[in-house]
């Protein structure tokens, strides 16, 4: 019986999108390549920061303009209402207001 021709290659044949040799099992890279290409940037030239307090102040600022109209109406509500309950309750348990219903 023949073995079928994935077990007959064993990784050891062209691969990939474009025919490039990787190398056998275990033992990736182990022959020269050519028409791969691959890009690096020193660690030292690297500024993972750049442009973050800028980005950061506009993004907060786009973020905060989206979602203040639901929150901010209930929120200045509730606000006028505790006023409004505080006071009234001050009045209530004040002398004029206990003399007012006082019944």
């Amino acid at each position: 019986m023949r073995p079928t021709q994935a077990l007959m290659a064993g990784g050891e044949g062209p691969i990939g999108k474009h025919g490039k040799f990787l190398g056998g099992w275990g033992h990736f890279g182990g022959m020269p390549q050519k028409g791969i290409i691959s890009y690096t940037l020193s660690a030292n030239k690297q500024n993972p920061f750049a442009g973050a307090a800028h980005a950061a102040v506009f993004n907060t600022w786009r973020r905060f303009s989206a979602q203040v109209l639901y929150v901010a109406p209930p929120m200045i509500f509730f606000y006028y209402a505790m006023t409004w309950a505080t006071d009234r309750n001050h009045y209530l348990n004040s002398k004029q207001g206990r003399e007012e219903f006082n019944e």
